[in-house]
């Protein structure tokens, strides 16, 4: 099958719900809370299926009774499961967690490696938490897609697919890859305070005349 082309006023389009959003949401840095690239791939695990308010709740206590690799490796899992229980499926995220640690420790010398390829091999490691983690502390370029940018990309026509991998792809190619982080960061932002999932600020959004998608709130009048 051949593939699809995207025409110069998709391009155009693209281009302009790219401008708002920087201008809507100009600094946009992650939410979950850390101190060292370690805590931030810690912090993402625990995210998934859980807010970053939840997470960053948790992650205060967590990471004063575990601070290293090492304290996680040594830890037991139920010790682990205590501490972070209320970000839910806390028993695979604590045996993620400390299998994670202890893959730091034996092949990486418990540092966070910087490669996509390298992190998606650890325990609990996905392109999501890989990405979070490469551009938010290492400033290498990557798309995160959670459900935010899942959901809103599919409502601005950025993408037909649903499969996260073949999102994310379809918004490298129409994304610069300068932007990749930026933009992620300002689709998450977006659709926590306007395009919700399930009642959108249609009225309101900056994106209005740009949106395609079909179920979206008409302005009054």
């Amino acid at each position: 099958m051949a593939k699809k082309t995207t025409s110069i006023k998709d391009k155009a389009r693209f281009a302009k719900i790219q401008r708002i959003l920087k201008k809507t949401y100009p600094e946009v840095k992650t939410q979950l809370r850390h101190a060292n690239p370690f805590q931030l791939l810690v912090a993402t695990i625990l995210s998934a299926q859980c807010t970053d308010k939840q997470v960053n709740g948790v992650t205060k206590a967590l990471f004063n009774h575990l601070k290293t690799p090492q304290d996680f490796a040594n830890a037991s899992n139920e010790t682990i499961e205590a501490l972070i229980r209320s970000t839910g499926y806390f028993r695979n995220k604590a045996k993620n967690i400390k299998n994670c640690s202890k893959s730091l420790l034996e092949i990486y010398d418990g540092q966070v490696p910087q490669t996509l390829d390298e992190l998606v091999k650890l325990p609990g490691v996905g392109r999501k938490t890989a990405n979070v983690v490469l551009g938010s502390v290492f400033n290498i370029p990557g798309i995160v897609v959670d459900t935010h940018v899942a959901r809103i990309s599919k409502r601005l026509g950025l993408t037909g697919n649903n499969h996260p991998v073949k999102i994310e792809y379809d918004l490298m190619e129409i994304i610069p890859r300068k932007e990749w982080n930026a933009f992620s960061l300002q689709l998450i932002y977006f659709g926590r305070a306007i395009c919700k999932a399930r009642k959108p600020l249609c009225p309101t959004c900056p994106l209005y005349d740009l949106c395609e998608f079909p179920d979206k709130i008409l302005k009054p009048g």
